[in-house]
């Protein structure tokens, strides 16, 4: 029997090869689908037990109004050998967990927040209840210290007043028992409107605030790329570190940790997040925002962090980094080898060694002698990126390396290595997401060239369906009928 074949003309070959290709990209994502194995609530290298338990705030990820159940939010109580304690979900008045301070009656201060209003409570891990609960009528706030007794020491954030046309992004100190405000300082002291993100919206983005003296806040305005020490009677800055665009000191950090060396000298210990590496910073001389500093410590120069958003110096000299986009939280010797590792999706944000209170500190890097920069090794690499196998960034970063678009393409790898996290669906494997995207950008591309090699046709149909509906002259739609 003969088959009515059509004829094999460039076009029909154009489109058969371009559906053979969509079909290849499309298959590395049916294959992750069906070969995911999901990183849960784990412990990854354990060479050493932690000192303590180990609590970790996870962000979550909040998408169409609802939790995913995917990348939940929550509190986790880690154990020594990695043992999961306790763990709690957030309840109603809660999408996002962010700081968790541990306090000295073994209680834990939480941070949550949702578009509406930020939520503070004190938390006792041994009866998974609240002590008690203090609903804020601030956005999305970040950071809130419990301070001399019964205040709050606060980081507002998103506090555009639409009425007055000011930025009122600030730090500022509640006192839970009268309900009043005692204190507050205002960024619009120190920046430009032009200065950070939008003016009108999420201008400074100040993200940490930290009592670190008698009279001292050090606070992190992190679209400002600054980190700054207040002082609460003068309300003028005694030290800064970094500059609003200057990103190849800070680059939207997070969660600065403040030490002194055995000398008295300061020390800052922070998450560089834009920049993807943990940073520590000695005081080498000037005041207030004339303030220079010489860089001791660089980790992560591999490439093997992914937006870590805390960094605490802990009393034995290691450090415990938190590497939100690889979901995990690990204790670091200086010289960088992981010595405890766990993994806590989704979005990891902040981690504290319970039994030493809130920012324990301890030794400097200079008095470890161990400045340098380092690369990480040692972890379990449970998740993409943790390894030394090429991200999708790394390998636009290597691709173009030396090229005169280099710094075009660097931007965009950063982009996607912080962004796309968010969005890939987490059955789907990093490289199947490029391939899937791939494959959807080839298929808009194959529809919009048929649209204009096939416009003639195209514009003759929507001709010929215009004359069939066109009103007639007695002021009534055409009808066949």
């Amino acid at each position: 029997m003969d088959l009515d074949l059509p004829e094999l003309t460039r076009p029909l070959v154009a489109r058969l090869c371009v559906v053979a290709l969509v079909a290849a990209l499309l298959v590395p994502s049916g294959v992750s689908a069906l070969t995911h194995e999901p990183v849960e609530l784990q412990p990854g290298a354990i060479d050493e037990p932690a000192n303590g338990t180990t609590v970790i705030a996870v962000q979550g990820f909040k998408g169409r109004g609802q939790n995913s159940s995917k990348k939940p939010a929550r509190l986790v109580g880690v154990g020594p050998e990695g043992d999961l304690e306790w763990h709690y979900e957030p309840k109603d008045d809660v999408t996002w967990f962010y700081d968790v301070d541990p306090l000295e009656d073994g209680t834990l201060l939480v941070v949550g927040a949702r578009r509406d209003g930020t939520t503070v409570f004190k938390y006792d891990p041994d009866t998974n209840s609240r002590v008690w609960t203090e609903r804020l009528d601030i956005h999305d706030t970040h950071d809130v210290d419990l301070i001399n007794g019964d205040q709050l020491l606060i980081a507002n954030m998103r506090n555009y007043n639409e009425t007055t046309g000011t930025n009122n992004d600030r730090i500022f100190v509640y006192n839970r028992t009268t309900g009043e405000t005692e204190w507050e300082y205002r960024f619009e002291r120190i920046y430009d409107r032009g200065d950070g993100g939008g003016y009108t919206g999420d201008w400074t983005h100040v993200n940490d605030v930290d009592k670190i003296g008698e009279g001292r806040y050090m606070a992190s305005p992190r679209n400002m790329d600054e980190v700054v020490v207040i002082n609460r009677s003068t309300k003028e800055v005694e030290l800064s570190l970094g500059a609003p665009g200057n990103h190849s000191v800070i680059y939207e950090q997070h969660n600065p940790n403040y030490i002194e060396s055995e000398d008295g000298t300061p020390t800052v210990v922070v998450a560089d997040s834009e920049n993807d590496r943990v940073v520590e910073y000695e005081y080498a001389g000037g005041e207030g925002r004339n303030a220079t500093w010489e860089r001791t410590w660089n980790l992560g120069v591999d490439g093997n962090l992914n937006w870590p958003r805390d960094a605490d110096r802990l009393p034995n000299g290691n450090t415990l980094v938190t590497d939100s986009l690889n979901h995990r939280v690990m204790e670091v010797t200086p010289e960088g080898e992981v010595v405890w590792e766990y993994y806590a999706p989704w979005g990891t944000y902040e981690a504290e060694r319970v039994h030493l209170g809130d920012e324990p500190g301890g030794p400097t890097i200079a008095d470890q002698n161990a400045t340098g920069a380092y690369a990480l090794n040692g972890s379990a690499a449970l998740t993409p990126g943790a390894t030394e196998r090429a991200t999708f960034a790394s390998w636009l970063h290597n691709t173009f390396a030396g090229t005169p678009i280099s710094g075009q393409v660097d931007w965009v790898a950063e982009r996607w290595a912080h962004i796309a996290p968010w969005v890939r669906p987490v059955w789907m494997d990093p490289w199947a997401f490029v391939a899937f995207l791939g494959a959807g950008l080839l298929t808009l591309g194959w529809v919009g060239t048929e649209a204009v090699y096939h416009r003639r046709r195209i514009a003759g149909g929507l001709r010929a369906g215009y004359e069939r509906v066109r009103p007639s002259d007695g002021g009534s739609a055409r009808s066949d009928d």
